[in-house]
């Protein structure tokens, strides 16, 4: 991963981290129930999207270093389907 999607990441993590904060404010301020949920599903979604684009941009990377090393992809391929079930 490069230096400008570390930061894009960094980035999506920090919104994340602002959603849970939020949360626990909203707890502190004993807000409703469903309030609570929509925030927290909210948090989870991004961390299902950053998972799966951390994933994408390894398989990525991977499969392009092999190709060149003229070898074969097909474990890179394995791994990053295990992850993305991993992260389900």
């Amino acid at each position: 991963m490069g230096a400008s999607h570390d930061e894009k990441m960094k980035g999506r993590l920090r919104r994340v981290e602002g959603q849970i904060r939020g949360v626990m404010k909203m707890m502190d301020e004993e807000k409703e129930c469903r309030d609570l949920i929509y925030q927290l599903s909210a948090a989870r979604s991004a961390l299902d999207k950053t998972m799966a684009l951390i994933v994408a941009q390894n398989l990525e990377q991977c499969v392009r270093d092999r190709i060149v090393d003229g070898e074969d992809t097909d474990d890179v391929m394995e791994e990053a389907v295990k992850l993305l079930v991993k992260s389900r």
